[in-house]
Order: structure tokens, then C-alpha cells, then sequence
């Protein structure tokens, strides 16, 4: 069985994965839709097409439908994801790809029945090998830096080769190149480029210069 987000019918970008679409993709968190299509232009117009926006705030589902609908550029898709109702709530606001913290059994036959990528959330060795025995290759390691960070990811690539990864928690622009080295790392999500304050501000331009940053980064680990 190959990954969820191999099919080129599925997948949102022209590699067929999220992975392979930016070396970073924006973990955004909004508490005004009314900001969502802004911010999007910006970080597309800096590079990073790929915006994950987290079901954390009461606004998030409908930034969602608005950057669907408003930044076709862009390839919106849903993080936090924890049970199989967001996963429908979100499919049906234009998500395109879906993210999760974790998973059960449960979820994962959601976000695999939905028809869209997904990146399930793993942090140990023993739920990546459960993954893999589901057919699931590409996945969400969190949290990052908590979890072990680059020297994990490193000591997994030996025994589990197939498994790649989308770090993400506590990954800023200073370690962000080390995890974009790893063979085993295809991006990283990360929110420093919308720093609080210029969102609250609608600093649209200084977040479009983070975003340019940030996609400059690049990684030598895998091909983009």
C-alpha cells in the first residue's frame, strides 16, 4: 500500500505530497477569518503555498473556506486535527491536506476515508512502525524538540528508511536547516514567520519577508 499522500490523484501539489511542496510549512493560528485571505497571499507570495491552519480557535474553519475559496494559489490545509467530525468539518471548508497531533485506529480510517492527504502526528518509534504496518509512510513528528529532535530523526532513518517526516514544535529558522538536512525530512512546520504582533497588526508585508526567509532555507536532504 503506498502513503496517503503519494497518489498524484490525491495529492495536492505536483509531487503529490505536502512534504515536497515547500521546506516550510506555516503553522497558523487565527482568531479573525476576516485575516486568513491577507496572510495567505503573504506567505504564498513569500514561497510557502502550503498553510496549515489549526483547528485551535473558533475562527479556524472558516479562514479555511476563505483561503479555499479566496487564495486558489495556495493549498490550505487543517492541523490539530483529533477526531473523525473535524476531519469531515474540515474536508467540507476546502481543506486540502490534514494534520494531526496523534493518532488511533479511528482517526486514521477518518482522515484516510476523506479522500485528501493526511500527515498523522507520531513522537515514538513504536507508532511509527504502526503506521508503516498500516500503509502510512509520510507522517507528523511532534513535538519536535521535546520528542528527541534532529538526533531521533537521525537514529530512525537507519531501521526505518521508508518513514518521512514533517517535524514540528519548537523548530525555529536557527534549527530548521539541521532537521532539512536529515534524508528522512522532506519540510518542517513552524510559525516563526507570523510573529504575533504582525498579525495583530496586519503586518502583511513583514510576514511575506519571514515567509521569503523561510523558503530559502531549503534542505539537502531531500529533493524539492
Amino acid at each position: 500500500m503506498t502513503s496517503p499522500l503519494s497518489p498524484l490523484s490525491t495529492g495536492p501539489g505536483p509531487a503529490g505530497s505536502v512534504l515536497d511542496l515547500a521546506p516550510v510549512v506555516p503553522v497558523v493560528v487565527l482568531d479573525d477569518a476576516a485575516d486568513a485571505v491577507p496572510l495567505a497571499r503573504a506567505l504564498v507570495a513569500g514561497g510557502l503555498p502550503a498553510i496549515e491552519v489549526t483547528l485551535r480557535t473558533l475562527a479556524a474553519l472558516d479562514a479555511i473556506r476563505a483561503i479555499a475559496e479566496g487564495v486558489p494559489e495556495a493549498v490550505v490545509g487543517a492541523g490539530t486535527v483529533i477526531t473523525a467530525g473535524q476531519v469531515a468539518d474540515a474536508v467540507a471548508a476546502g481543506a486540502r491536506f490534514l494534520v494531526s497531533p496523534g493518532w488511533t485506529d479511528g482517526l486514521l480510517e477518518a482522515m484516510r476515508a476523506s479522500g485528501v492527504p493526511f500527515l498523522p502526528g507520531v513522537s515514538t518509534t513504536s507508532e511509527v512502525v504502526a503506521l508503516l504496518e498500516r500503509g502510512v509512510r509520510e507522517m507528523k513528528f511532534f513535538p519536535a524538540e521535546a520528542a528527541g529532535g534532529t538526533a531521533y530523526l537521525k537514529s530512525l532513518a537507519g531501521p526505518l528508511p521508508q518513514a518521512r517526516f514533517c517535524p514540528t514544535g519548537g523548530i525555529g529558522p536557527e534549527s530548521a536547516p539541521a532537521y532539512l538536512a536529515l534524508p528522512n525530512v522532506g519540510c518542517v512546520g513552524g510559525s516563526w514567520m507570523l510573529p504575533k504582533e504582525a498579525v495583530a497588526g496586519r503586518d502583511w508585508q513583514r510576514v511575506e519577508a519571514l515567509a521569503r526567509a523561510a523558503a530559502a532555507l531549503g534542505g539537502t536532504g531531500t529533493a524539492r
